[in-house]
């Protein structure tokens, strides 16, 4: 797999620096991580990423929120990373979700099954429009 800029949306900080390490460690940038919903909507417009791995509850705002209006934008490859799978399917039964805690090889498969459901006919990026 080439090498994916990647928005990581976490707002434990703990957490984002293990993922932002461990992302490095399988050879992917991030180009931001951010803690709220506000925040990665904004992110997403600025950085372009290939790949958004957000949290789906955050303390400001709610990672299933700010994947939808980022969504508005162009389709962006997305998984979400929670303590509660089963939350985020009965909101939207085609996401990938990673449940907390996980190890890289459950990291990489989920990142896999994200990219991979890129529909050819949808824009990859987003637009500044």
């Amino acid at each position: 797999m080439k090498a994916l800029q990647t928005l990581v949306v976490e707002d434990d900080s703990l957490v984002a620096m293990l993922l932002v390490e461990t992302l490095a460690e399988m050879g992917h940038d991030v180009c931001a991580v951010e803690a709220t919903e506000a925040g990665a909507v904004r992110a997403a417009l600025r950085c372009r990423p290939d790949l958004i791995i957000v949290d789906a509850q955050l303390r400001q705002g709610n990672g299933v929120s700010a994947i939808d209006e980022i969504l508005r934008s162009g389709f962006v490859p997305h998984l979400f990373i929670t303590g509660d799978t089963k939350k985020v399917l009965a909101q939207r039964s085609d996401a990938v979700a990673l449940e907390k805690p996980f190890r890289e090889p459950e990291l990489a498969q989920a990142i896999e099954r994200a990219i991979g459901s890129i529909d050819k006919e949808r824009p990859v990026r987003l637009s500044n429009d």
